[in-house]
């Protein structure tokens, strides 16, 4: 019986790889949170599927799918000036205050590193555009960072529905369409981000569940799907936080043990495509963390030129 090879692909947005001027990326809605060698990335996991073809028994690709206004944008914060946030400005919650904290660089404009991670230095407090949106980005903030996940970070806008940021780059689609027609198939498509009001960097769940949005829940579908296959191969964008997220929430739902599943069982079908996936810049720490982890862990690493079913 052939073996039920799934491949993942989180992210693979024009948005996050599309290599675009700066002074256009907000104009276009393209390339608008590059992570360096996105688009080679892509192209490299559309050669796999095409050398793959039918011993690929399922695709299964995530979508950012973004609004304009989004708790995790520049726009949803402001000073007392009326002023936004420059993107990649850290918030938290303290003392019923939103804070803002910058990235420290050097005099190369180099991040400053102590021990293993970026510095920052706070720039002050910030209300929300509506005063409306305060309590709830306030409470949103605090039980993000009781929950010990990622630190809130502002993007550029990027991924927003109907954009062409939002659409799979081209090299990639064009071999996913082609294996779609040579053997029927179809791919799996999970979108995410939608809510305005939380973070969604993981695939399987929110950084912060809405209990009034069940898209922002813990999708157990797609986790049950997965653990039908004998191996799973892991690519997208980025390393560092949507795809890291996605493999931990899925194999830490699996070590919990019950309905699911238990022990590592998840994360040793895991094969991860190292040069079909890339970090946002100034996080490389949070991506090779990640990778420390899972392969502790039992996750196996190849290249998309050298895996071999």
């Amino acid at each position: 019986m052939a073996r039920n090879i799934q491949l993942v692909i989180i992210d693979p947005q024009n948005s996050f790889c599309n290599v675009v001027p700066e002074a256009d990326q907000q104009r276009l809605h393209d390339g608008e949170l590059c992570v360096a060698g996105g688009w080679d990335d892509m192209v490299r996991v559309g050669k796999l599927v095409t050398r793959l073809g039918n011993k690929l028994s399922d695709i299964k690709i995530t979508m950012d799918s973004h609004q304009r206004l989004h708790i995790a944008n520049p726009d949803w914060f402001c000073d007392c000036n009326g002023k936004h946030p420059a993107p990649f400005t850290l918030m938290r919650a303290e003392n019923n205050s939103i804070i803002g904290s910058v990235l420290r660089v050097d005099a190369n404009g180099q991040p400053v590193i102590e021990n293993g991670a970026p510095v920052f230095d706070d720039v002050g407090e910030f209300r929300t555009v509506k005063q409306g949106m305060f309590k709830r980005s306030y409470e949103y903030l605090a039980e993000l960072s009781a929950n010990n996940r990622y630190p809130h970070c502002l993007w550029p806008p990027h991924c927003q529905i109907g954009t062409a940021g939002h659409n799979i780059v081209a090299p990639l689609y064009e071999a996913l369409d082609k294996w779609c027609a040579d053997f029927a198939g179809t791919i799996d498509i999970t979108t995410k981000g939608s809510n305005p009001w939380v973070e969604h960097f993981s695939a399987v769940r929110a950084e912060v569940a809405d209990p009034n949005d069940p898209n922002s829940q813990l999708n157990t579908e797609f986790i049950q799907t997965l653990m039908e296959a004998d191996e799973i191969l892991l690519s997208g964008e980025a390393r560092s936080h949507c795809l890291a997220n996605t493999v931990r929430d899925i194999a830490n739902e699996f070590a919990a043990g019950g309905s699911l599943g238990s022990n590592d069982e998840f994360i040793k079908k895991c094969v991860l495509l190292t040069d079909a996936t890339s970090d946002v810049p100034g996080f490389t720490h949070l991506g090779e963390a990640f990778v420390n982890e899972m392969t502790a862990r039992g996750m196996k690493t190849s290249t998309c030129a050298d895996y071999l079913i």
